[in-house]
């Protein structure tokens, strides 16, 4: 069966690695916007000098994952004949198509799902890939094929992997055994080890378009209005992943309010602005995910800053941003934005690494954009 597993109940598991209502990628079929990778992995099988190693790269959320269980779905329960006995001219693999449900279910003899699995004490998933969790995937992929032609181990996130486990993947990839492939999800490729990369075929995936992720929201998330499906498709720059996560903590929301606060510039609203700021002094869960989408909409905001300096102002995502990025920039040039960008993602990253009061973190932000004006 598909290694990586726990004694924990499989559902309960499966729940706490993918806490959503859409289907996760070992049992998606849809794959949306790629066409060109499948084919290069197609065209790679069918001619019989399929690398043993890929690494997908791209955007979080934008169906690397996706891509990656559709290929392992085709290596291990596809690769039949056409209709006519012809080579198969996509990825795609029938609902009853034997071994099918066994990889769906994660439980193929022939795969090997290298993920973060469940701490040891607590009811949750680690924060990393450890070593104990690529113990077996060197012998794994060394091994003979059970039911068919190829093994298949699977790596979602290699971005997820501390030193130690990265070193004992590369161990694995010096030596690529036959009919073996390691298909690397990895959404930020410069973080791994130079030699992993110079190992792997890579395959990059671009972001999706705006069109596609409005209606893919509007089959994952059909509660949200057509409005906010494409202002949750802009925030989200071309991942679905993304897109769905910022539905789910009523980002939009969050946004507007920041919005509403950038637009009193130079001038801050300080009880508009304490009001804010203060929604970020709470500790927990729910306060620490806020705090999270603040992050990358602050981040994401003065990143538009930046680009409207360059090209021009894009598509709004609320109507409060009509004007307002062109009048800041009317205000001070853009060297001045891009010092204060790094002054608060500087802010950002020392609250989360020293635990900062958040608040004057929300505070200090604001005020150095006050500053750039000035």
């Amino acid at each position: 069966m598909a290694r990586g597993k726990t004694s924990a109940d499989p559902a309960e598991l499966e729940k706490l690695e993918w806490p959503y209502d859409w289907p996760p990628p070992w049992r998606n079929d849809r794959l949306i916007g790629h066409e060109l990778a499948e084919k290069t992995m197609l065209a790679a099988q069918q001619s019989g000098r399929l690398h043993h190693a890929w690494l997908l790269t791209g955007p979080r959320g934008i169906g690397k994952a996706t891509l990656a269980w559709k290929f392992a779905r085709f290596l291990l329960a596809g690769q039949g004949g056409g209709l006519f006995g012809d080579a198969p001219d996509t990825l795609d693999v029938s609902r009853d198509a034997p071994g099918r449900a066994l990889v769906d279910a994660r439980t193929h003899p022939d795969l090997f799902h290298l993920r973060r699995t469940l701490h040891e004490r607590e009811a949750r998933i680690q924060n990393e890939i450890t070593i104990n969790d690529v113990r077996g995937l060197g012998e794994f992929m060394h091994m003979t094929p059970s039911m068919g032609e190829w093994r298949v181990a699977i790596i979602d996130s290699a971005d997820e992997m501390n030193r130690n486990s990265a070193n004992a993947v590369l161990k694995v990839l010096e030596e690529p055994p036959p009919k073996a492939v390691l298909l690397i999800v990895a959404h930020a490729p410069g973080r791994l080890l130079p030699t992993i990369r110079s190992r792997c075929r890579r395959l990059s995936l671009k972001a999706l378009d705006e069109a596609t992720v409005v209606n893919l929201l509007g089959d994952y998330a059909p509660s949200t209005g057509a409005d906010e499906r494409v202002a949750l498709a802009r925030l989200a720059e071309g991942s679905i992943g993304r897109a769905l996560d910022l539905a789910i903590a009523g980002s939009l929301a969050l946004y507007r309010e920041m919005v509403d606060v950038l637009a009193t510039l130079p001038d801050l609203d300080m009880q508009r602005l304490h009001g804010f700021a203060e929604r970020f002094a709470k500790r927990g869960e729910e306060a620490n995910a806020d705090w999270r989408t603040l992050n990358y909409l602050f981040d994401g905001w003065l990143k538009g800053l930046a680009r409207s300096s360059a090209v021009g102002e894009g598509p709004l995502v609320v109507s409060a941003e009509e004007g307002l990025r062109q009048r800041l920039l009317a205000a001070a040039g853009l060297d001045r934005w891009m010092a204060a960008q790094d002054k608060v993602a500087e802010y950002f990253n020392r609250a989360d690494a020293v635990n900062l009061d958040r608040k004057q973190t929300v505070l200090g932000s604001f005020f150095a954009l006050q500053s750039a004006m000035r």
